[in-house]
């Protein structure tokens, strides 16, 4: 499975997926970019690169879908502040900051599961200690101890 999926954007705003010969979706590259594949979208007519276009649409639909993509201040502040400041950010900062979350997401999850696997672990050797105790046996034996010499008494 090649890297890049080649897609080819008409004036139609149809896209066609150049490895499959097949027309496609915003939907199904979503589904492509999920399954860790990275697209690239040109123009057909321009030859221009129009993969940040197409991605923009993808996420803007999402967000129309589910209703929520970024907090309205944070869209005030982009649409005020556009190519200056915010920008230079997202230019800058925040894919590394995404990758920089999603690591320490995987590191934790990583660790709670290595915790969680240990748990079971101790579980299992606990229950096979605590079979051959009785932790009331020396009490009892106490019983049967008195209960022996009482009936040697009769």
């Amino acid at each position: 499975m090649p890297d890049k999926v080649k897609l080819k954007k008409y004036a139609n705003r149809r896209l066609y997926d150049m490895e499959k010969s097949a027309y496609v979706t915003l939907n199904q590259v979503a589904d492509l970019i999920r399954q860790g594949r990275q697209v690239e979208v040109i123009d057909s007519k321009s030859k221009e690169d129009v993969t940040a276009s197409i991605l923009s649409q993808i996420i803007l639909e999402e967000a129309k879908n589910k209703n929520i993509l970024l907090p309205v201040p944070v869209l005030h502040l982009i649409i005020q502040y556009g190519d200056n400041v915010l920008g230079e950010f997202f230019e800058k900062y925040l894919q590394q900051m995404i990758q920089t979350y999603l690591a320490h997401k995987h590191a934790v999850d990583d660790q709670f599961n290595k915790w969680l696997e240990m748990g079971m672990d101790f579980s299992k050797i606990t229950q096979k200690t605590m079979a051959g105790i009785t932790p009331f046996k020396s009490f009892f034996d106490q019983f049967s101890s008195l209960s022996g010499k009482q009936e040697q008494k009769k």
